[in-house]
């Protein structure tokens, strides 16, 4: 079974992410959306609510799963049976920095291969930071969103 994991802090998850998501599933049998805990970041959403909404948009794709986790991701692989990290590229220096993890990630663990897969052009822009920014300051953030986190943010 090819068991993928997409870390990220999906702070909140955006379209970007989604169609990173959509994209890969004919490449794995499953995609575990794992939410990472970054000591670095504050997050602005809980854990919960962030898996909470993966669930709510993939509630018709049963290969999708959220969990969350802290600690090395590698590690994480190696618990769940994941073979494969799935990361998204928006940017030439987006790959510069991924490769680098990919690269240490590799030395860890020979056996866990990182994918790289190219965000549409329409969701380069598309970054949870900016739409953080946008949340904070009373915009729509809308057009960056799919509709459960909308709605979510509505209530």
């Amino acid at each position: 079974m090819r068991i993928c994991l997409f870390p990220g802090t999906f702070d909140p998850i955006t379209l970007g992410h989604i169609d990173i998501i959509e994209r890969a599933l004919p490449l794995f049998d499953k995609i575990i959306v794992g939410i990472g805990a970054n000591a670095a970041k504050t997050p602005m959403f809980s854990a919960e609510q962030r898996a909470v909404w993966v669930q709510q948009i993939f509630a018709n794709e049963p290969k999708v799963e959220a969990a969350t986790y802290d600690g090395l991701t590698v590690n994480y692989c190696q618990s769940i049976g994941a073979r494969f990290i799935l990361r998204g590229i928006r940017f030439v220096s987006d790959f510069e920095y991924e490769k680098m993890i990919a690269d240490a990630n590799r030395t860890l663990d020979r056996h866990i291969e990182t994918v790289f897969l190219t965000g549409e052009p329409k969701y380069t822009s598309v970054a949870s930071t900016i739409v953080r920014d946008i949340i904070k300051n009373g915009g729509d953030a809308s057009p960056f969103l799919p509709q459960a986190v909308i709605d979510s943010l509505q209530r």
